[in-house]
């Protein structure tokens, strides 16, 4: 299959999840030139915010073949948000390609340029407070080195 196969794939899976009351997303996951795995988009269908295709589509790929998917590339109907773009590349997905811009989803409500454009600021100028503050636990080993020596 080309490039081309896959991203109709998830296309027709966007249409058929619109059909069904989703959102316009689906999303396919390819590892050595065959699906391993597609989702669509159940954020109506679960109340979930986080429920998009592609993270949906990461799940399941991850649970057929483990948490590490270098290798493999995302195909989606539109442009992934900030949220899957970084779980993907927490996933060691290699590529990913859409077929939908954010300016193609913009008359629709379904761009998330503004929410890029924002995370691109300093974050004093995001519109999302966002702060550090350094808390431990009295009488506990730091978090992290706790951790570190028990994965040994």
């Amino acid at each position: 299959m080309e490039s081309e196969d896959y991203l109709r794939e998830a296309i027709a899976l966007a249409y058929a999840n619109a059909e069904n009351g989703g959102r316009p997303f689906g999303a396919v996951v390819v590892r050595d030139g065959r699906i391993i795995a597609s989702a669509v988009n159940e954020v109506i269908a679960t109340g979930d915010p986080t429920s998009h295709a592609e993270l949906n589509a990461i799940r399941a790929a991850s649970g057929i073949a483990g948490p590490d998917l270098a290798g493999c590339s995302v195909f989606a109907s539109g442009h992934p948000c900030p949220m899957c773009m970084a779980a993907m590349r927490l996933a060691g997905i290699a590529a990913v390609t859409y077929a939908y811009s954010n300016e193609d989803g913009t008359p629709y409500g379904l761009s998330t340029a503004a929410i890029y454009e924002d995370l691109a600021k300093p974050f004093p100028e995001q519109t999302m407070k966002i702060r550090h503050l350094p808390v431990r636990l009295d009488g506990r080993p730091d978090l992290y080195a706790d951790w570190r020596q028990r994965q040994r």
